[in-house]
């Protein structure tokens, strides 16, 4: 099969190097970015070797056209932008796959609903989210990650033809679930990451069960399966944010409370505004959302903000 991937990134680039082992691939980067400059003249980033059959590209139209599956890996806030650009061109009946996590900070939608508003021709769309990073698939070490569609017929497809004994593809049943989940443990990445910087390391195990419980509550309210939450897109995909050094969003966090400076995406730092908002709108109490987006944007300390967690009114460990 043939199949291009949309962003040269840490995961874009890997994922088109995965791909290379069953498939013709076409990694595409903007015009001018550096990412892509490099694997030009070196064959290679930080991360990994590209393998000898990866072509590289800069044109959209072409790899566009490459193939009937697209895969996109880029900042989840730049998704609009690059849908956008894909409607200009004709691409029915393709399959687009988001391998990214997030939430539209400015709407509050998830990433799919995002590319639908702006690719109106009849495609296919999917997530691949949960567990691992780079740097472990790079050295062999597999994992379980989950793909979703609102069509089960394109999960089907996706995890029938793309899983392997590095990554084992799970097919999720709940579109909703599953992308309010991914976007939602860069958060909990960074409140881990805050945890870690202020001393209270400890309290991780805390964060772990009330953070699971908090975006139950909220995905059951957007009208998903709250049991998405504590798999592979959510509470499965803990380990590797919350605890790993390779976490940009952990890092993050930590870096933040620390006062030093931290210059690599972290995704969770704009999703914290979006969970805020989507918990005014179905009227959900974020006590662990509300206090990262405190810190981050209201110019709260650590002090203030963990103190207030621990004084609030005392309930059911299970209630709504």
């Amino acid at each position: 099969m043939k199949l291009s991937v949309l962003g040269c990134g840490r995961w874009g680039t890997f994922l088109a190097s995965y791909h290379c082992a069953k498939n013709e691939v076409l990694l595409w980067g903007r015009p001018g970015s550096r990412g892509l400059a490099q694997l030009r003249a070196e064959r290679r980033n930080e991360y990994q070797t590209l393998p000898d059959s990866l072509l590289l590209g800069d044109d959209l139209a072409a790899a566009l056209a490459f193939g009937p599956v697209v895969v996109i890996s880029i900042s989840a806030q730049q998704l609009r932008q690059l849908a956008a650009q894909i409607q200009q061109f004709d691409v029915k009946g393709k399959t687009f796959i988001l391998c990214m996590k997030g939430i539209e900070v400015v709407t509050g939608k998830r990433l799919t609903q995002v590319f639908r508003e702006e690719v109106t021709q009849p495609v296919n769309v999917a997530v691949w989210v949960g567990p691992g990073h780079v740097q472990d698939f790079s050295a062999g070490v597999p994992n379980c990650m989950v793909v979703d569609s609102d069509d089960p017929a394109t999960t089907d497809f996706i995890v029938d033809n793309l899983s392997s004994d590095l990554i084992r593809l799970y097919k999720g049943r709940d579109l909703i679930g599953t992308e309010v989940g991914a976007a939602a443990k860069n958060v909990i990445g960074i409140a881990a990451g805050m945890l870690d910087g202020a001393g209270y390391t400890s309290l991780k195990g805390a964060l772990m069960a009330r953070g699971a419980r908090e975006i139950a509550r909220l995905i059951r309210a957007m009208g998903g399966n709250e049991l998405s939450a504590y798999g592979l897109c959510h509470l499965g995909d803990y380990q590797a944010t919350l605890f790993s050094s390779h976490s940009h969003n952990r890092q993050f966090g930590e870096s933040f409370i620390k006062g030093e400076p931290f210059d690599r995406l972290a995704e969770g730092a704009s999703t914290v505004q979006a969970l805020v908002r989507l918990g005014e709108e179905y009227k959900v109490d974020l006590p662990i959302c509300q206090t990262v987006n405190d810190l981050l944007y209201n110019g709260l300390s650590a002090n203030e903000v963990i103190p207030r967690l621990f004084s609030r009114s005392v309930k059911g460990e299970f209630d709504y």
